[in-house]
């Protein structure tokens, strides 16, 4: 490698451009094109529901369904929340899989893997800038469904001051304040999964493989989480507090939950980014 090239290579504004490839790179995909047009059409088809179901005047829900459904009817606000609580169990965990699992297999599957490292970026800022796009994926998938919730209340329901779950009254802004902040924790909570996914991906070359195989642990994880006799282990689990978020719409905001999901996503993050960059700074390229 020349002087010039280890610069380059070196350089923050070359990094940055390795970034800014990646990034379109991944969200020019048909797939990732899918998926968000995917997770954008369920707060529709949920707004379209609750107003088929209310159209006669009865309460949606019933007291049942994802949190704040039975609210929807007086606040489109709470489409934002109620489409939040009913994709981040698994659509959105899953089309963050697909994207994550695909970041390092799907160059190996299409043999592009070794071209990427013949540039000055090393195998540590290439597999950092594949996170850093999976992440980007996380927020612009979050964003996609609280906008496409928000725009379709707006149209289908009124909107205005609205009661939080401890029954206090918070205004209109306030509480389109409080739906960006629940959807950018919506959006942290997904790390633990970009994590483990780029992790998958650096085991094996078969993109298809690293996608059904983090799809299927979060699945496995899901259904973890679902048998009470495995309770001791469920705080463990990365999806345990997922859920969490409805209660930055109490008065005062409970954080206990909150702060032990972030730490926990914090720590699935650590975990599964050091294993993906122990695989990958010592695998063998061969595509």
């Amino acid at each position: 490698m020349s002087r010039a090239e280890a610069v380059r290579g070196a350089s923050p504004l070359w990094t940055l451009g390795l970034l800014r490839s990646e990034l379109i790179t991944t969200f020019r995909r048909r797939r990732t094109l899918a998926l968000l047009g995917v997770l954008a059409a369920v707060p529709v088809l949920v707004g379209v529901a609750v107003r088929i179901e209310t159209g006669d005047g009865t309460s949606a829900g019933g007291g049942g369904g994802p949190a704040f459904l039975s609210q929807i009817t007086n606040n489109g606000l709470f489409l934002v929340f109620t489409a939040l609580a009913a994709t981040l169990p698994f659509f959105l965990p899953m089309a963050v899989g697909v994207v994550a699992g695909d970041a390092v297999a799907g160059e190996a599957n299409a043999g592009t893997l070794r071209y990427l490292l013949v540039a000055p970026a090393g195998r540590s800022r290439l597999l950092l800038t594949k996170y850093a796009a999976v992440m980007a994926f996380c927020l612009v998938a979050t964003l996609v469904v609280a906008v496409s919730a928000l725009v379709t209340g707006a149209l289908l329901f009124p909107l205005g001051d609205l009661t939080t779950i401890s029954g206090t009254r918070i205004s209109f802004s306030e509480g389109l304040a409080r739906a960006l902040l629940i959807a950018l924790v919506v959006a942290v909570s997904l790390i633990g999964v970009a994590a483990l996914g780029l992790f998958v991906s650096t085991l094996t070359d078969s993109g298809i493989a690293a996608m059904a195989t983090t799809v299927g642990l979060l699945i496995t994880v899901q259904i973890l989480d679902q048998i009470p006799q495995l309770h001791a282990l469920h705080p463990y689990l990365f999806s345990h507090h997922w859920l969490s978020f409805a209660d930055l719409m109490r008065e005062p905001v409970y954080w206990d939950d909150l702060t032990k999901n972030l730490g926990l996503q914090a720590l699935y993050a650590a975990v599964f980014g050091s294993a993906a960059w122990a695989r990958f700074t010592a695998k063998d390229i061969t595509a």
